[in-house]
């Protein structure tokens, strides 16, 4: 055991030593993570939308929709004209422009009771903004709604709409009975069109149409974290996990430079077997990459603000990751043919496994499909791991899964790792 303790100590003299990588193995992975987490993280008032607003209708009608969206606090309504407003969205200044065609509350007016052709309203949207898209329809239906229907009750647009409307279905109702009852609900609105001003009050209502309910939103959260989601322990947990793979890949690539340089056999030539000279370089592998894990988050901790709900769960999860990684850096040093190859594979091997496992973007956000394809990769469980101990306040229970899943890969890559190791 003397010698397999000297092994470990060696390792870990020789990572301590090289202080510019030490540094930067620690340093990286806090900026990369505290720039994403600052980034996506949410907050009480979100950014405006940037839309483009081209008004060709200047009725009373186009005039108060135009109003009404400038007055929403969720859009950053830019008035432009269509060649201008065709070319920011192009080049991604404005995410959305909303056309007002010439004639639009007129013809609104029209066809909210009767049977006239309902206009349009030309969208020019930015492809990459498709949920934007979605919301920007969502709050302009709300504001034509409100602004149509309130001049078609109570606006002189309204009566005059309604009196044009009750003439074509008088002639319709000749042909077609149904239309004899749309011409008497009319009657009914012209009535109420009629009604006199009470108390110095315009007639009519002041308000049109507006959404029948609100939201009330509340926040849940597992445990004793009541912060939500915190874009700062999942950008810490994923650039962690990412700069500490890196690691392993070193950690590989030195036994494939002691390989080229004749050390490993030497050190096999000593009173040591091949077993305990990997599980010596596994348990020093594991306990670099558990310390730097466990000092990356008290950075995240201490100085962003991270709630660690379960310090078992999260110290479990730290040394299931540190195995995975000293494995993964023995399975790359057993089928790595050379340093300069193995490290472009190894690589490019661990930005697919940490894009997929949602070290960039949280899996949540991923298709179905693909959310379902990620539960292979070690990265999807460490991350969702780590997230499930910070910003979703679970127990360390809610983790085992996770945990037996990265010891299960670990044990895999280690098994595959000394089967090479003694074939060569």
């Amino acid at each position: 055991m003397t010698a397999f303790y000297a092994l470990i100590r060696k390792d870990l003299i020789l990572f301590l030593s090289d202080r510019r990588a030490l540094v930067m193995t620690l340093v990286l992975p806090i900026v990369i993570a505290a720039f994403f987490g600052s980034l996506f993280r949410g907050s009480a008032k979100t950014s405006a939308i940037e839309v483009a607003l081209v008004q060709q209708d200047t009725s009373e009608i186009g005039n108060k929709i135009a109003a009404g969206l400038k007055a929403d606090p969720n859009l950053h309504i830019t008035a432009m004209a269509m060649a201008d407003a065709e070319k920011a969205v192009r080049k991604g200044d404005q995410k959305v422009a909303i056309v007002l065609p010439a004639g639009f509350g007129e013809a609104a007016g029209a066809a909210l009771f009767g049977n006239s052709r309902k206009p349009g309203i030309p969208l020019l949207y930015d492809p990459s903004q498709p949920a934007v898209l979605g919301m920007v329809k969502g709050m302009l239906t709300q504001q034509v709604m409100s602004v149509v229907s309130a001049e078609m009750f109570g606006g002189k647009m309204g009566q005059e709409i309604t009196a044009r409307s009750m003439q074509q279905l008088d002639e319709q109702a000749k042909t077609d009975p149904d239309s004899k009852v749309i011409r008497d609900m009319l009657a009914s609105v012209q009535k109420y069109q009629a009604l006199p001003a009470r108390d110095g009050a315009a007639a009519g209502p002041s308000k049109g149409m507006t959404m029948p309910f609100t939201t009330l939103d509340r926040q849940l959260s597992s445990g004793i974290a009541e912060q939500g989601y915190n874009a700062y322990a999942h950008a810490f947990a994923g650039m962690g996990v990412q700069f500490i793979l890196f690691m392993g890949i070193d950690m590989g690539i030195g036994i494939l430079l002691a390989q080229r340089s004749g050390v490993w056999n030497r050190l096999l030539a000593a009173p040591v077997g091949l077993a305990q000279v990997l599980l010596a370089r596994a348990a020093s592998g594991a306990i670099i990459a558990f310390a730097l894990l466990c000092i990356v988050f008290t950075v995240a901790v201490f100085v962003f603000g991270v709630h660690i709900a379960s310090l078992p769960g999260f110290l479990g999860m730290a040394l299931c990751f540190g195995v995975l990684t000293a494995c993964l850096g023995l399975l790359i040093a057993a089928f790595g043919k050379t340093p300069e190859a193995a490290r472009r594979i190894a690589m490019f091997a661990i930005l697919i496994m940490v894009m997929l496992g949602g070290a960039w973007m949280p899996s949540f956000l991923f298709p179905a499909w693909m959310q379902q394809l990620t539960l292979a990769v070690p990265t999807r469980w460490a991350i969702d791991g780590l997230d499930a101990v910070t910003w979703r306040g679970l127990d360390a229970m809610a983790v085992l899964p996770a945990m037996g899943v990265l010891a299960g890969f670990s044990l895999l890559f280690a098994l595959l790792a000394v089967w090479k190791f003694k074939r060569s």
